[in-house]
């Protein structure tokens, strides 16, 4: 027998970084370098922009006309191309789930959320399940919500232990498999889903980390294409650990395969193991992801600057010491303490944070992260 309960509805302690939490980026700023629609991306053919820009205009876009116009300019297109049924199936369907997932998730962008991971094959009274429990129930009490793949074992402890009011389920149609389990079922924040891919753009584009437990296949793959989008700079940096049971050697080993296999081969960097922590402790677990937003808050990018926004101020004393002992991340200059840049305007909400600069090499990304491991460990200052 389990020896877990359904946990009651619990009131949620509010964070004081919390009050600065802004709409997440998942790009870590990239997003703010790309280009606004284009008009070269037109349909060529005058009368029918200018119908497709009135519809648009009388619909009322809250000033995102230009990007509206676009998508609907890229239907249009579709058909043009001749696309098959079977093509325009996928990339309706594509769109649909990503408009519905972003419309659930829009009123909870201002809370942290970490994304779990794991077998749907794991029993209740398992030692994974168990730990799956605690550590969701210990990632709430510290602000976080809960999102999983909404089925059972892994997926289910995680709902169980983060309680209705914290959990989101992102559930795959599966031939095989039945609904969402009992603890997400029938709660406004599930997702289905009939695509793996849209899915895996919401686990990791609403995260601000990552556990995974013990899985099969699917484990994998989500924890390789998490850790890929990171080690390449195409999701924001956000912590990852991959929890044992304890006692467990499951992800103990794997991190052996990674280093004997990839890393002796010089298929990853060594910097490339800073992008994850294993252990088989859930308190330790906690703590990697907690202590992470210590100081740290966010970044992004202004041109080949990154500013890196701060909980709480730091003493100069920290910032001499990131650039004796970081340096080797910066492609030149150093390390400056600084407000926010004039383009940051446009996220007025967080203008009050502190910023430290920099100009960084854009491809280590595991040097990265050993050093907001080092500025969360900074002397704060009032």
């Amino acid at each position: 027998m389990s020896k877990t309960k359904k946990r009651p509805r619990q009131s949620r302690a509010v964070h004081d970084e919390e009050r600065f939490v802004t709409d997440l980026d998942y790009t870590g700023g990239f997003i703010h370098d790309l280009p606004g629609p284009s008009e070269h991306l037109g349909l060529g053919q005058e009368s029918f922009e200018e119908r497709v820009a009135k519809l648009v205009k009388d619909w009322g876009c809250n000033g995102k006309e230009d990007y509206i116009a676009e998508l609907i300019n890229t239907a249009l297109k579709l058909a043009k191309d001749g696309s098959e049924e079977l093509d325009l199936k996928i990339v309706n369907r594509a769109v649909k789930e990503m408009r519905y997932a972003n419309r659930v998730f829009l009123p909870y962008r201002k809370r942290r959320k970490i994304t779990v991971f794991g077998s749907a094959r794991t029993q209740p009274g398992d030692a994974e399940y168990e730990a799956a429990v605690e550590f969701c129930r210990r990632m709430t009490d510290h602000g976080f919500m809960v999102i999983t793949g909404a089925g059972p074992g892994i997926m289910e402890a995680g709902n169980l232990g983060a309680g209705p009011g914290n959990s989101f389920g992102l559930r795959i149609q599966l031939p095989f498999e039945a609904g969402a389990n009992s603890f997400i079922d029938g709660d406004p924040k599930l997702i289905n889903f009939k695509y793996f891919f849209t899915r895996k753009l919401s686990f990791v584009k609403e995260a601000h980390a990552a556990a995974l437990f013990p899985g099969g296949f699917g484990t994998m793959d989500e924890g390789f294409e998490t850790m890929t989008l990171i080690q390449t700079g195409k999701a924001i940096i956000f912590p990852i650990v991959m929890i044992d049971a304890p006692g467990g050697v499951y992800w103990k080993e794997f991190r052996d395969f990674i280093s004997n296999h990839l890393l002796r081969l010089r298929l990853i960097s060594e910097e490339d193991l800073d992008l994850f922590k294993v252990t088989d402790s859930v308190d330790d677990a906690v703590d990697e992801i907690v202590s992470f937003y210590r100081v740290f808050h966010s970044y992004r990018y202004v041109r080949d600057k990154l500013v890196i926004r701060l909980n709480h101020p730091i003493s100069q004393a920290s910032v001499i010491r990131l650039n004796d002992e970081h340096g080797d991340f910066l492609l030149s200059g150093r390390y400056e303490l600084s407000k926010p840049l004039p383009v940051e305007a446009d996220q007025p909400e967080i203008a009050v944070l502190p910023r430290l600069v920099c100009t960084p090499r854009r491809s280590h990304y595991g040097k990265m992260r050993k050093m907001i491991d080092a500025l969360n460990q900074s002397e704060i200052t009032t």
